[in-house]
């Protein structure tokens, strides 16, 4: 007897042996439709309860000196004494910080290596905010599910809590500044329209050129998606450093900051600085074009020095009203033009420096901020702000995170025109986390839910693949926080879905899609219903997918706790690992348990406290008892081997709940599939497993038979699966045109810095495509290779169910080759008999599409500007603009400034 013929009688006892138990409850089973609208809204409530205590924590949080400096602690000198700003403390690993040794009874200091650690603005300042120390606690007993919880200070320190041992890089070095982070940047300033002049004359040769470099690129780190920027180069003439940006602004993304930087590497220099006409070009962008942040405007003027008469162009474009700040870099120890400089800076409501080396640069740009903020800060506007998504660097991880931050400033009347800020204070938010609250099973098999932000970029979506594997480690790809989310959703061609949830609209929208599955080797067509609303208080829209069929009801049974927990207990039994069937994270005693013993220490009421979701555990006691079984069934067949051929390896089987069995026919055999490895065939946050979505759409009655491939072999083995449901079938085998349609299908590659999805393209007219390969295809990136964007076009077929046999010739250059294919009856299976001496693979390779780069960076998409922006205060002291000296905060001064918490507690 063949493997597939013995394989399909097993697989009908199974189906038997379950359909007879459900029989058995049948009578307790219910099925209900799911109301998208009412679960988008639901969703999106508990998303922001949750994000809301994050901010209650953080107002909460701007409320015996020791000065611990986490590059410091615990290392000794040569003498074996501990380090001054060191000392003795405690670290202990802990499951909710990423298993990172970490001390939750105390924070500590980072300060970045071009600091003075034990500057007098330092000291102050770390003694002034160590009452921070109990409120960062306080806050963390509160709410357990917080995770990092910070204080930036506008000298450079970093208060951060719990405190955790600072790792240098391989040169000794700390590079991290709070005040880089874009948490910081956003918190202390309203949104900014900015333009960059460079002096590109023949005298900003040599070291002059290398700080002017340095000093724009230390800028363009101090944006985010929020603002907007161009650069302008001048000598004798004025140029565009990107002559496709001419004439306009374009958002300060991360794809288009790291495009101005490689561009700003290459610049020369040459002629005579002429300031005015670069100045007249800067001005009529801020003037004249009408999208962007339209909040503060600055120019950023980087020379060695002015000597025209450029009076009358600020008279002409910018005085009385000075709504557009100019800021002054004076580069070099020359000091001749100083005063030229300065005048420009402070007669236009800007500020001086003077960057004569490389370390200067740093801290003469954050001065920038400073004088940015003074409204708000005079104004006090405690204004909340949420970020984009991003890479925990703290915790070193690759987990994407957002945080909240609000600013700290002085608020002491001697001081109040100054607009003094003192800091930001936040905390990080894990999105996974987040996304918990809207649980898998909730959304069935093909359903997913996804958050973006105010500017369309995806915080959150199961097609955002923000990694790369580079050797053996996985790194960020470059624009890995700025995809938008017409580049997953991209059925979506009229943008009317990314234009709503940018909108912050709530509604219902609904799409034919095709989706790619198995990395982008299968291709699904499913009819998707959108629901979406706004989260209230954040700038982020909340939306969720449930695909007709399937989606759109929830089977529901009841089953006793006494018969679900003995059915839950069985050794074949698992849950989904990443799903929250009961929430550990709430009580540290919890951490450490796995989700399957957290539900059975609840259901047997040794921890009746544990938080669970009781819809869930219905479910999976219901599924439990249904497919109890199986557990004797596939005991009977491993005991009794003489009836299975040694091509059957692994039975397994999954419910929408999360609920897997599995069982090893061969107990000597150790496979990777179905292992905690094997993420693309487990139940995971953000899909059901491959197996199980490619079944939930192929015919009742048919088998499935599914090749997972085995990367780490370099191999494709066959393991049929069963399927009792699904539509239609890629396949791998040779295509013909008999039997097949074909497509495009787009697929991302290591090399490629894409937007994330394996994207379908479709062809109207479906033509047929002989030919003979597989869709698999690596790229590994050559050292010194810069990521780009790109899509990579690659044929799909889609099988013809209709046709049952067929034979004909490929012609294959010089050469051709017969073939005969037949239909396995009630199986996606196909039979090819194909002569082989004739290579047709190399005849059709992937085709890479070069994006249009000026096209794509210069058009700007529908997005919602945050509601708060303090570009003007009548208040406002413009004298102070470079050159003064630092006015210094007493500790009273700092804690008054604190005291509004107790409006918030």
């Amino acid at each position: 007897m063949s493997n597939c013929v013995l394989f399909t009688v097993l697989l009908i006892k199974v189906s038997v042996s379950v359909l007879k138990k459900y029989k058995d409850v049948e009578g307790v089973v219910k099925m209900e439709e799911v109301n998208g609208e009412e679960l988008v809204k639901r969703f999106a409530e508990e998303m922001e309860e949750m994000l809301g205590r994050k901010m209650k924590s953080v107002k909460v949080s701007i409320h015996s000196f020791e000065y611990y400096n986490s590059m410091l602690i615990n290392t000794v000198d040569e003498n074996g004494n501990p380090l001054p700003l060191g000392g003795e403390f405690l670290l202990e690993p802990n499951e909710h910080f990423n298993k990172l040794p970490v001390n939750t009874q105390q924070s500590n200091i980072q300060v970045p290596t071009n600091v003075y650690n034990r500057d007098p603005d330092i000291l102050n300042g770390v003694y002034m905010s160590e009452a921070l120390n109990d409120v960062f606690i306080e806050n963390f007993q509160k709410d357990p599910t917080l995770t990092w919880q910070y204080f930036g200070s506008s000298t450079g320190f970093f208060r951060l809590y719990p405190g955790i041992q600072w790792i240098p890089d391989e040169n000794g070095v700390s590079t991290f500044d709070c005040r880089n982070r874009n948490w910081y940047i956003q918190a202390a300033t309203s949104p900014k329209d900015v333009v960059i002049v460079v002096d590109v004359s023949g005298s900003m040769k040599g070291l002059r050129l290398t700080i002017a470099k340095h000093t724009i690129n230390t800028i363009l780190d101090t944006l985010g998606e929020n603002d907007f920027v161009n650069i302008i180069a001048y000598s004798d003439y004025v140029r565009y450093v990107e002559p496709c940006f001419k004439g306009t602004l374009v958002q300060a993304d991360l794809d288009n900051r790291e495009h101005f930087k490689l561009l700003i590497d290459g610049i020369h220099v040459k002629g005579e600085g002429k300031v005015k006409n670069a100045m007249k070009e800067s001005f009529r962008i801020l003037n004249e074009v009408c999208q962007g942040s339209l909040c503060n405007q600055a120019i950023m003027l980087i020379t060695d020095g002015a000597m025209e008469d450029f009076q009358d162009v600020f008279e002409e474009f910018n005085w009385p009203e000075r709504r557009v700040r100019v800021f002054t870099y004076l580069i070099g120890r020359e000091m001749t033009f100083a005063e030229n400089v300065k005048w420009i800076a402070c007669n236009n409501k800007g500020y001086y420096t003077h960057i004569s080396t490389l370390a200067d640069v740093q801290e003469n740009v954050m001065e920038y901020l400073h004088v940015l903020s003074r409204p708000m800060v005079i104004n006090h506007d405690h204004d909340i702000i949420w970020t984009e998504a991003y890479m925990d660097s703290v915790a070193q991880s690759l987990l994407l995170m957002t945080s909240v931050a609000m600013p700290v400033f002085s608020k002491k009347k001697e001081t109040l025109s100054h607009g003094i800020l003192l800091g930001v204070v936040g905390t990080d938010v894990a999105l996974k986390e987040l996304m918990r609250l809207a649980p898998r099973y909730k959304l069935g098999v093909h359903g997913y839910a996804f958050l973006i932000t105010n500017n369309g970029y995806i915080l959150s979506h199961p097609d955002l693949r923000p990694l790369y594997k580079e050797g053996k480690k996985l790194k960020p790809k470059p624009n890995y926080n700025s995809v938008d989310l017409s580049e997953a959703e991209w059925e979506d061609t009229e943008e009317k879905l990314r234009t709503a949830m940018v909108k912050g609209d709530t509604g219902t929208l609904s799409l034919d899609v095709r989706t790619s599955v198995d990395k982008g080797r299968r291709v699904l067509f499913l009819k998707n219903d959108y629901f979406y609303t706004v989260i209230n208080e954040t700038p982020f829209s909340l939306g969720i997918v449930l695909t007709r069929g399937y989606g759109q009801y929830i089977f529901i049974g009841n089953v006793s706790v006494e018969d679900g927990l003995h059915d839950l207990l069985a050794p074949d039994l698992t849950i989904a690992s990443e799903w929250t069937y009961c929430e550990t994270d709430i009580d540290p005693a919890h951490r450490k348990l796995s989700q399957r013993q957290a539900v059975v220490q609840y259901l047997t009421g040794k921890e009746p406290d544990l938080k669970c979701d009781v819809q869930l555990l219905e479910q999976t006691l219901f599924d439990a008892v249904v497919t109890a079984p199986m557990e004797a069934y596939w005991t009977a067949l491993m005991l009794n081997t003489s009836g299975i051929d040694e091509g059957i390896e692994t039975a397994f089987l999954g419910t929408r709940s999360g609920l897997m069995r599995f069982q090893s026919l061969f107990l000597s055999l150790h496979r990777s599939f179905l292992t905690s490895t094997d993420k693309e065939n487990m139940f995971t946050l953000d899909h059901f497993p491959v197996w199980y979505r490619r079944a939930a759409e192929y015919p009742a009655g048919q088998f499935l038979y599914y090749m997972p491939r085995q990367d780490i072999r370099g191999t494709v083995e066959e393991i049929p699966l069963l399927s009792k449901h699904t539509h239609s079938q890629n396949t791998l085998f040779p295509l013909f045109p008999a039997m097949f349609s074909r497509f495009s299908a787009c697929q991302s590659q290591t090399k490629c810095h894409t937007y994330n999805s394996h994207r379908l393209i479709h062809i109207p007219n479906l033509e047929s495509w002989p030919l003979s390969f597989s869709l698999s295809a690596s790229a590994h990136k050559k050292k010194g290779d810069i990521l780009q964007p790109c899509d990579t076009e690659y044929p799909s077929f889609v099988y013809e169910p209709s046709v049952k046999e067929t034979n004909s010739i490929i012609k294959c250059g010089r050469c051709q080759k017969m073939f005969v294919v037949q239909q396995i009856p009630e199986s996606n299976l196909l039979m090819l008999v194909v002569q082989a001496d004739c290579d047709c693979s190399r005849q059709h390779a992937p085709i890479t599409m070069e994006p249009k780069e000026c096209d794509r960076m210069r058009s700007q998409k529908i997005r919602r500007r945050p509601e708060s922006c303090h570009a003007y205060h009548p208040q406002e002291n413009a004298d102070d603009c470079g050159g003064a000296s630092f006015i210094s905060l007493s500790a009273s001064i700092f804690f008054m400034c604190l005291t509004f918490s107790a409006l918030f507690s």
